[in-house]
């Protein structure tokens, strides 16, 4: 059975959540054009392996971070689409119902959707509701959808939304603000039920501080303010 190329079905599912139009993205289009599925990944029935031909199959390396995820839902059930970050001449996808079913050759579409499709100022793809958005630099951006409890991060210049972690996330979150109750450090939920908790300032520290650790962008220094004098700051105190 395997190698083989993807099937039409496949094929069409993951391009979705790969859209035109955004250089990161389109990049990875390029690369599934030309590769085929080596065999099944370690999750089994439904996540493939996609190298190119003549290629031998890798299962030991670990699993790199998402690159896109979507969902179709039919009348019957619900089926994630994954898109790992590329290692190794070598994607990891997964096509996949939360049953642990492969998606079959025939059912009747309800709807699909893809954080690949969001934009800063828009709603959230999955729920339609409003997305805190936390200006980062003057690239990033990262988004915070309360109702299904995600995090992304877009770059504009890609076009990629990013999904981050929420466990490591909120880490640094705490790590910044020096909060240490284990009943609050310990419950990442209190970043969607309590939104108002932490300022913009502190989730942009703790974004900073995560990429720091996982360094997905390149994010520029805040400017170092001007230095002003001993006696300029005296003579600015006698004028007031």
């Amino acid at each position: 059975m395997f190698p083989r190329p993807l099937r039409d079905r496949e094929r069409e599912l993951l391009e979705y959540v790969l859209p035109e139009g955004r250089p990161g993205y389109t990049m990875y289009r390029e690369h599934l054009a030309a590769m085929v599925a080596l065999g099944e990944g370690r999750r089994g029935a439904g996540n493939l392996v996609l190298g190119y031909p003549g290629s031998a199959l890798d299962r030991d390396s670990a699993l790199p971070p998402v690159m896109a995820y979507g969902m179709l839902e039919t009348f019957r059930e619900q089926y994630s689409i994954t898109v790992r970050e590329e290692t190794g001449d070598q994607i990891d996808v997964e096509i996949v119902s939360s049953h642990q079913e492969e998606l079959p050759d025939q059912f009747e579409e309800k709807r699909r959707w893809t954080y690949s499709l969001w934009l800063p100022g828009l709603p959230s793809p999955c729920s339609g509701e409003p997305v805190r958005e936390v200006q980062v630099s003057d690239s990033v951006i990262f988004a915070i959808a309360a109702g299904e409890k995600r995090l992304w991060a877009h770059h504009r210049d890609t076009g990629v939304n990013h999904l981050i972690p929420v466990t490591n996330f909120y880490n640094e979150l705490m790590i910044a603000r020096h909060i240490r109750d284990p009943k609050t450090a310990l419950d990442s939920s209190l970043l969607f039920t309590e939104p108002d908790r932490h300022a913009d300032q502190d989730l942009r520290a703790a974004f900073i501080a995560y990429n720091a650790w996982k360094h997905r962008f390149d994010i520029p220094p805040d400017p170092v303010p001007p230095r002003v004098s001993a006696w300029k700051a005296l003579t600015g105190r006698l004028h007031r």
